[in-house]
């Protein structure tokens, strides 16, 4: 009976290691292509809040100042944004444009998506992407009140600060003449 005893709570103990060492990994601000917390990498569940973040700590102020508004603001109606991305290193955005070429099959179709490293507003800190759906419904509603805008018809998680209004959605990235290499 001891000895029965001895291999369950050892058992025990090693799915407990197991599933703590799992939530450690998973849980951790690192992507598949090696990118990590530094770069921009944030984990499910990160909100605009969390300082610890570069992708929050390191956006523009005023963007974060806007964003951080609204979400006191919505969160009134229970509805919390989460940052699905924010700033990104240029090492981070280079391997998210690496992973949306091997996806789409060209650069061409992969910049509908991803801009350069060189062209991003990501990398400049002024541009967030926000989820979940209704954190992004009640922005398309209600962000050009603090500012915040849709920039582009095929990401409705993309936002960026403009003060006076919001201009017409471009249809995507590839139409913006600000994310032509110059």
């Amino acid at each position: 009976m001891t000895r029965f005893l001895i291999i369950a709570l050892a058992a025990v103990i090693a799915a407990f290691v197991g599933v703590v060492a799992y939530q450690s990994v998973s849980s951790s601000a690192v992507s598949p292509g090696g990118a990590g917390k530094a770069d921009g990498v944030v984990p499910d569940g990160v909100t605009v809040f969390d300082d610890e973040y570069p992708a929050v700590s390191k956006l523009d102020p005023a963007l974060l100042k806007a964003v951080r508004r609204a979400a006191r603001d919505a969160g009134r109606f229970r509805i919390e944004f989460r940052v699905n991305s924010g700033w990104r290193s240029k090492k981070y955005q280079n391997q998210l444009l690496r992973e949306a070429i091997s996806k789409y099959g060209s650069e061409a179709e992969a910049a509908r998506w991803v801009a350069t490293a060189d062209t991003s507003l990501h990398v400049k800190g002024k541009a967030i992407d926000l989820g979940p759906s209704e954190a992004t419904a009640w922005l398309s509603r209600y962000g050009a009140r603090y500012g915040l805008c849709q920039i582009y018809d095929n990401e409705p998680w993309h936002y960026e600060l403009r003060r006076k209004a919001c201009p017409p959605r471009y249809p995507d990235p590839t139409h913006d003449p600000r994310l032509q290499a110059h």
